[in-house]
């Protein structure tokens, strides 16, 4: 698609679209941390190829980057209203969780989910979302057009409307507070282990065993939405981190806990009744003192809100 078409059959308008949408939908749900909100955002953008007209069509000679740009302004759109919506949202707003598709039976007669199409890799963590949501739409899409996509600041530049230096420092900026808020990296073996021992200590109402897993600075976040149980606030220290998780003893007990691929990350995900629950996903860090092969849990986010949990219903898991 380097060449601009001598025609514009109804075939080659929908084959763009098909082509350029699993890039689409990784490059906005990078942005906006919501596979329905990036779900919009690409069918927004293919609104607009199909309303150009064939002769319009056949002057962009790349359609891939004609999206991409289209895409990445909308989002900046949406980021920008995202904070007014947030006002209204009940409770702690979360990334949606996405699932890794090789860890799920397949579905059949069903529509390739969106969550399929998201490749895994550090710039979906859990962790990395959560500081991104942190940043200023114009920071945030800096940063990821630039570090994770390639973009040249030139062009970025004409999607946020800064100059090219301007979009430099928003990447540059974006870099600090990455370097600030995210711990030593782990190897994702040992954080596999250690929620592996996490869901144990939880299941036996072990506090002792659970303290030793967490960092003693240790938060907990729960998004419900309103929609779910979910703490209505942050929990801060292991004890008390502990303490909450035993406190949920009798619905523990209902949960199936599964360990399961968590935006790329070892987590866990519980089911009740054939339904997935909620989603646990997990930062670690090397305990101060004890060296990189004790690491323990640093941050904790738990996602009930059913809206976000729609990538793992229907999935039943692997035996």
């Amino acid at each position: 698609m380097d060449e601009p078409a001598e025609s514009d059959p109804a075939e080659l308008r929908t084959s763009v679209l098909t082509s350029e949408r699993p890039a689409l939908i990784n490059l906005s749900y990078r942005m906006l941390g919501s596979l329905a909100e990036a779900e919009d955002a690409v069918q927004e953008a293919y609104t607009r190829w199909l309303a150009l007209t064939p002769d319009e069509r056949r002057t962009i000679k790349s359609p891939g980057a004609w999206l991409s740009t289209v895409v990445s302004r909308i989002c900046l759109d949406l980021l920008g209203s995202a904070r007014i919506r947030r006002e209204r949202y009940v409770g702690e707003w979360l990334p949606e969780p996405v699932p890794d598709p090789h860890e799920w039976s397949p579905l059949t007669s069903t529509p390739a989910d969106p969550a399929d199409r998201i490749t895994l890799d550090e710039s979906v963590d859990m962790a990395f979302l959560v500081v991104l949501d942190a940043m200023t739409p114009a920071e945030r899409v800096s940063f990821l057009l630039h570090d994770v996509f390639g973009y040249p600041f030139a062009e970025i530049a004409g999607i946020v409307g800064r100059t090219p230096a301007a979009c430099r420092q928003l990447a540059s900026s974006a870099r600090r507070r990455l370097r600030g808020a995210r711990p030593v990296e782990t190897p994702l073996a040992e954080r596999a282990e250690v929620v592996r021992k996490f869901k144990q200590a939880w299941q036996a109402a072990d506090i002792e065993a659970l303290i030793t897993l967490l960092d003693p600075a240790v938060s907990a976040v729960a998004d419900g939405g309103g929609r779910a149980p979910a703490l209505s606030h942050p929990v801060h220290g292991a004890d008390e981190v502990a303490r909450f998780l035993v406190a949920l003893g009798d619905r523990v007990s209902r949960m199936e806990l599964m360990e399961r691929t968590v935006n790329g990350q070892p987590g866990l995900v519980a089911w009740e009744h054939g339904h997935p629950v909620a989603v646990y996903a997990f930062d670690l860090s090397p305990a101060a003192g004890l060296g990189p092969s004790r690491p323990r849990i640093v941050r904790m986010w738990a996602v009930t809100n059913p809206e976000k949990l729609r990538s793992w219903t229907g999935r039943p898991p692997r035996d």
